[in-house]
């Protein structure tokens, strides 16, 4: 990886966004239309720089830290970091550090699914936007197939079940597609597999019937990305696809022998799974019985729905932790460590914290979102806050804070050769110049605030590749290494925010060992 200062690519941003219409041929009228809007947008952007001085009060205007409601004690890591105020949102998960592993390469992904599914016993399940249709998708699906036969011809057959949500329209796109991959699974084990096809209740009526393949898509999407094997679970931003087993960088951790967050992402799947529609064995689908249709039935009603069954394993999830917690470290039988040692228990102690977020807006459903915007003001001067995006499109609120928060922050974003939709045709061939001009903008509004010493944005290059990774990092003032991670599907952007359907998490980690592993991921 190469990465290149902004400064250079702010000044060569002009140029760069003429070279990039360029590269649409034969499509003049539409360099033309792209160029205007530019220009435009450029427009609207100087109009709002007034509100600049404003910045300086985005801590004010953000959302209060919520306060952590238990006392402190000192028998339990109560009050240990100060990130626990996210229990009170979302459920908390204690973990020793030696059970994380971060992933560094889309090959070593790859392996590694093959070899979960390979060696699963009681659930496979798996949430992206969609599958691919090449070869090593093919595998993954041989996989599981392979998996699902020996599971019914074993001596004492088990009850593997295998669990598969996708994105409706994403997953419906053209005539080989993530669903025809998928028919010969369901056909062949139709009391163990289920593939639900999550559909934005948003793209309805007319608006659904005349909006073309690929656009539809822009309206909203099934954008998790988790996979998980019995009691180990993969949290990722990227999809079942070739490119993101080859040569696509992005970022995955591998939290192995965790039952409690495997059962916790199992339920919210099952949950999102319920509220979609589900494929059967001739490729039609149909609603979970009992459901509001997402696009036929009333909208307000379906949004309502989906919003009880995906808060309720949340705050069932938060409940449970917190009686777990009571009983561990507040119960009448509580044992202090040195009992714990004596009576030959070694298991590893707690040392790093895991927080789901949920980002949903459809339904919402905004944790991730309250909890990204309350890391980004409460950073304190001297820290560090490292953001990574394949698509720097980021929320004004985001903006905001960074602009006018106190923390040092390092963005990285793609290069629009390494843009996935660097080359391509049509429309779909201007996004990476759309990206540059976002670049530019934000820059220049960092310039006129005199903060470029303190936000810093850099590309990333490599030959060949192209990045999809996205997450933040939180390095405490005064600390080499980081002592917080997010990592998921969020990509920190407008769809992200308020269209999509999002999960990622926030680990928290004392290890130095994790530290230094969560370091080495910035990419």
């Amino acid at each position: 990886m190469a990465a290149a200062a902004a400064a250079a690519a702010a000044a060569a941003g002009p140029v760069f966004w003429r070279r990039l219409l360029g590269l649409l041929p034969g499509r003049p009228g539409l360099a033309a239309l792209l160029g205007r809007l530019s220009d435009r947008l450029g427009r609207n952007r100087d109009r709002r720089r007034r509100r600049s001085p404003w910045l300086l009060l985005a801590p004010l205007l953000s959302p209060a830290v919520p306060q952590v409601t238990s006392p402190p004690c000192c028998l339990c890591p109560e009050g240990v970091h100060r990130f626990q105020w996210i229990r009170n949102l979302v459920p908390e998960f204690g973990v020793s550090s030696s059970h994380v592993r971060v992933l560094s390469s889309p090959a070593e992904f790859f392996e590694l699914m093959k070899g979960q599914i390979k060696a699963a016993q009681r659930r496979v399940v798996m949430a992206s936007l969609y599958l691919g249709t090449g070869p090593l998708e093919q595998e993954l699906v041989d996989c599981l197939e392979s998996t699902l036969e020996k599971s019914l011809q074993a001596k004492f057959p088990s009850d593997l079940k295998v669990s598969i949500l996708l994105d409706f329209t994403r997953g419906s796109r053209g005539r080989k597609n993530s669903r025809t991959m998928l028919l010969p699974l369901l056909q062949r084990f139709p009391e163990q597999v289920r593939v639900s096809l999550f559909h934005t209740p948003n793209l309805r009526g007319l608006f659904r019937l005349l909006l073309p393949e690929r656009f539809n898509e822009t309206v909203g999407l099934q954008h998790i990305k988790v996979y998980l094997f019995d009691d180990n679970v993969i949290l990722s931003g990227a999809n079942l696809s070739d490119s993101y087993f080859t040569n696509r960088q992005d970022r995955y951790v591998f939290l192995q022998d965790c039952p409690e967050i495997a059962d916790f992402f199992t339920e919210l799947v099952d949950a999102v799974g319920d509220v979609s529609l589900q494929l059967q064995g001739d490729d039609t689908v149909q609603v979970v019985e009992g459901m509001v249709h997402p696009y036929k039935g009333d909208r307000a009603a379906y949004c309502k729905a989906a919003n009880k069954r995906v808060m309720d394993v949340i705050n069932s999830a938060r409940t449970r932790q917190q009686m777990l917690h009571a009983q561990t470290f507040h119960g009448d039988s509580l044992w202090t460590q040195e009992d714990t040692a004596a009576s030959g228990d070694r298991r590893p102690a707690l040392d790093t914290w895991i927080y789901p977020l949920i980002q949903m807006k459809p339904f919402e459903i905004q944790i991730d979102e309250i909890v990204t915007e309350t890391l980004l003001t409460e950073a304190e001067r001297g820290a560090k806050v490292f953001l990574t995006t394949g698509y720097f499109n980021l929320t004004q609120a985001y903006m905001d804070l960074v602009l006018g928060t106190r923390a040092e922050y390092q963005i990285l974003l793609a290069s629009p050769e390494v843009n996935g939709f660097f080359g391509a045709k049509g429309v779909a061939g201007a996004i990476p110049a759309a990206y540059v001009h976002i670049e530019r903008q934000f820059y220049r509004e960092v310039r006129g605030l005199g903060q470029q010493e303190r936000v810093r944005l850099q590309e990333y290059r490599r030959s060949g590749w192209t990045f999809h990774a996205k997450g933040l990092w939180l390095y405490p003032a005064g600390s080499s290494l980081p002592c917080l991670t997010l990592i998921g599907s969020p990509n920190f952007g407008y769809r992200s925010v308020h269209r999509d359907l999002e999960a990622q998490i926030a680990i928290v980690t004392e290890s130095r060992a994790l530290q230094q592993q969560l370091h080495q991921g910035w990419p």
